[in-house]
C-alpha cells in the first residue's frame, strides 16, 4: 500500500457522507491505498436571533453585546467541533466495514476551498458528494463548490449522489481532448477499472467516420486489462451521453471537465455543469 496516494473523502453532516464513505472504501479496496476523511467547519458570523442589534447603542452595550456573541461563537465552534468528531468517528467504522484497510480522518476549522486546495497534495483520488436534485436555494453542503474543487483540483474528482451501488460497467464519454486522452492512459495504470465493463462512446457530427483516436484509446485500454469496448453515435455530446445513461446499464460516468475559463463559463454555461444537472450518476471528472 502506498501511504503518500490516498484517497481524500470530503464529508459533510448531511446524509451524503454516507454516500461518499462508501464510494471511498470502493475505490481503497481497488487502488489498495489508505482513505483519509475530510470535515471542514466553516466560518459563519452569525448574529443571535433574539437580539435587535438596531440603532445607536452606549459603550457599556456595545461591550456587552460583543462579549455574548464572542461566547454564543465559541459555544457554536465547541458543539460544532463535537459532532464533527462525532461523524467522522462514525464514518471511519463505516470505512474500515466497507473494506478499507487504513483510514484516518482530519477536523478542519476555516474555508472549504483553502482546506481542500491544501490537503489534496498526496492524494490520487478526491471523491465529493452533491445533491442529485438540488434546491434553487440550497446554501449547505459541500455541493456548492463543487466548480471550484474541481477546476482547482490536479487530481480526478469522484462526484457522487444519493445512494451507493457497486459499479460493474462505466461509460466513458470520450472526445478525443487531451483530458480524455491523458484520461485513458491514467485509468490504463490504474487497478480502479480492472475486470468492470468500461464503454467509450463518442458523439460525432452525421457521416463522420474519423474514430482513429477511439479505436487508439480503446486498443490502450483492452492492453492493460480492462474490458473496454468502444462505440461513435450521431448527435450532440449532452444528448448521446444522456440517452445512453438512460439506458440504465451504467454504473459511473467518466468524462473531462471544465476545459474552459470560468469567465467563458460565467458569459455562456458550463457543459460540464449542465451534464452534472442532468443526471445523478456518479461521475469522475478527469481534469
Amino acid at each position: 500500500m502506498n501511504i503518500d496516494r490516498k484517497i481524500l473523502a470530503c464529508v459533510d453532516t448531511t446524509p451524503l457522507a454516507d454516500v461518499v464513505t462508501d464510494y471511498a472504501s470502493w475505490a481503497a479496496r481497488r487502488l489498495d491505498a489508505p482513505v483519509e476523511l475530510l470535515h471542514v467547519l466553516e466560518r459563519h458570523v452569525e448574529l443571535s436571533s433574539d437580539q435587535d442589534h438596531s440603532g445607536s447603542i452606549g459603550l457599556d452595550a456595545q461591550e456587552k453585546l460583543m462579549d455574548r456573541l464572542t461566547q454564543e461563537d465559541a459555544e457554536r465552534t465547541r458543539l460544532a467541533r463535537e459532532r464533527g468528531r462525532d461523524l467522522l468517528s462514525g464514518l471511519r467504522e463505516r470505512a474500515v466495514q466497507g473494506g478499507a484497510t487504513t483510514v484516518d480522518s482530519r477536523l478542519r476549522h476555516g474555508d472549504i476551498e483553502e482546506t481542500l486546495a491544501e490537503q489534496q497534495e498526496g492524494s490520487r483520488l478526491l471523491i465529493i458528494g452533491r445533491n442529485g436534485r438540488p434546491k434553487p436555494d440550497a446554501k449547505a453542503g459541500l455541493g456548492k463548490h463543487l466548480e471550484w474543487v474541481v477546476r482547482s483540483a490536479t487530481r480526478p474528482v469522484l462526484v457522487v449522489t444519493e445512494a451507493y451501488r457497486e459499479p460493474k460497467s462505466v461509460l466513458f464519454a470520450f472526445d478525443g481532448s487531451n483530458v480524455t486522452r491523458k484520461g485513458v492512459d491514467m485509468l490504463a495504470r490504474s487497478p480502479l477499472f480492472n475486470g468492470l465493463k468500461l464503454q467509450l462512446l463518442t458523439a460525432n457530427k452525421p457521416g463522420s467516420t474519423d474514430r482513429k483516436a477511439l479505436d487508439a484509446a480503446v486498443a490502450t485500454l483492452v492492453a492493460s486489462g480492462i474490458e473496454a469496448t468502444g462505440s461513435v453515435k450521431e448527435g450532440s455530446p449532452e444528448e448521446v451521453v444522456a440517452a445512453a445513461l438512460a439506458t440504465g446499464d451504467f454504473d459511473m460516468l467518466v468524462m473531462g471537465a471544465y476545459s474552459h475559463s470560468p469567465l467563458r463559463s460565467l458569459l455562456f454555461g458550463s457543459k460540464t455543469t449542465e451534464m452534472l444537472k442532468s443526471t445523478c450518476m456518479p461521475t469522475l471528472l478527469l481534469r
